[in-house]
């Protein structure tokens, strides 16, 4: 079969605002022995997308640069040493291109190392799939992979209602936790559906008595996936040896009670996704695959646009689109 030998993307020459994304035919690079020829179906935009672009990333980035992360798609082709994993037809995801010096998702066929490639469970569609991948894997090295919940323990989700929010909401069920969500109330339905215990107001100027009430020996672990950074609250929270996980941009510079946090022998745990290895990667597209499988791990998707919006979707996600994920179908 003749391979493509060049592919609609969606690219930068420079770090801008959305209008600096050009859509157009670019080459494909050499398959090698180890890479897999990707048709996407689905494509989704992440904010961290949305940072990289507008250059607040200090990777540096490879110009013409391919944005975006993520894509579920078909095998139309695999390199020599790793044809046996992946036969043509086959139907794949991948969650961190763009990183490590690669090229992104947002074309019609993509290059993908195959350490970085794993199968679609049977029966899932592309548009739902893409939608959980990023926050999966943020959920999972957050709650396991270097965080420690437990069977039993009791989390705070903040924003539980956003995508991220939803996967860390669902694993932390999985795992035997109890959730306590935060979020806007008209989100309130979609966090119960997914397995929160109890969910409340994040405008509610009595949150944290509501919180304590709730969970009167504290939690084990606060994480407002919101980015804010109330970290006076999330301390007065925690349990003993408790953990705040952080989300935030190079830009946020919250003041850290340490005293508190010193006398509750808690911990604090910040970690970037782009910066996990394939290992880590690895465990955690086993436990999306898994819970995709089961029918267990959903978020909402609000909008689905073509590939040549792809500058009308970082607008999107920048101006705070809700609720829902915004995908693209190449």
């Amino acid at each position: 079969m003749m391979l493509p030998t060049h592919t609609l993307a969606a690219y930068i020459t420079e770090g801008g605002p959305p209008e600096c994304i050009q859509v157009g035919e670019l080459p494909l690079p050499p398959l090698g022995a180890s890479g897999v020829l990707v048709e996407t179906e689905a494509l989704v935009v992440d904010p961290v997308d949305t940072y990289v672009r507008a250059g607040a990333s200090r990777a540096r980035l490879p110009f013409p640069y391919i944005i975006g992360r993520d894509l579920v798609g078909s095998v139309i082709a695999a390199g020599a040493s790793v044809a046996g994993a992946f036969a043509v037809g086959n139907r794949v995801w991948c969650n961190s291109m763009g990183t490590a010096g690669l090229q992104g998702s947002f074309a019609r066929h993509v290059v993908v190392p195959a350490e970085r490639l794993y199968h679609l469970p049977e029966g899932v569609s592309a548009v739902e799939a893409v939608a959980v991948l990023h926050g999966g894997a943020t959920a999972y090295l957050g709650l396991i992979g270097r965080g420690s919940l437990r069977l039993g323990n009791t989390i705070v989700v903040g924003g539980a209602g956003g995508s991220v929010g939803s996967c860390v909401t669902q694993f932390a069920v999985a795992a035997g936790a109890r959730v306590l969500a935060t979020a806007r109330e008209d989100d309130f339905e979609w966090c119960r559906s997914i397995g929160a215990s109890a969910v409340f107001d994040y405008r509610d100027p009595d949150l944290g008595a509501r919180l304590r009430e709730a969970a009167p020996e504290g939690v084990e672990m606060y994480w407002d996936t919101s980015g804010h950074h109330d970290l006076e609250l999330a301390t007065t929270l925690l349990a003993r040896r408790g953990t705040i996980v952080l989300m935030a941009n190079g830009q946020a510079r919250p003041v850290l009670p340490v005293g508190p946090l010193y006398a509750r022998d808690a911990s604090v745990l910040g970690f970037v996704l782009g910066s996990a290895n394939t290992l880590e990667l690895a465990a955690a597209a086993h436990l999306i695959n898994q819970q995709l499988a089961a029918g267990a791990l959903r978020v909402r998707v609000g909008v689905t646009l073509p590939l040549t919006d792809a500058a009308e979707s970082h607008r999107l996600v920048e101006n705070g689109f809700r609720p829902g994920r915004v995908v693209l179908t190449p």
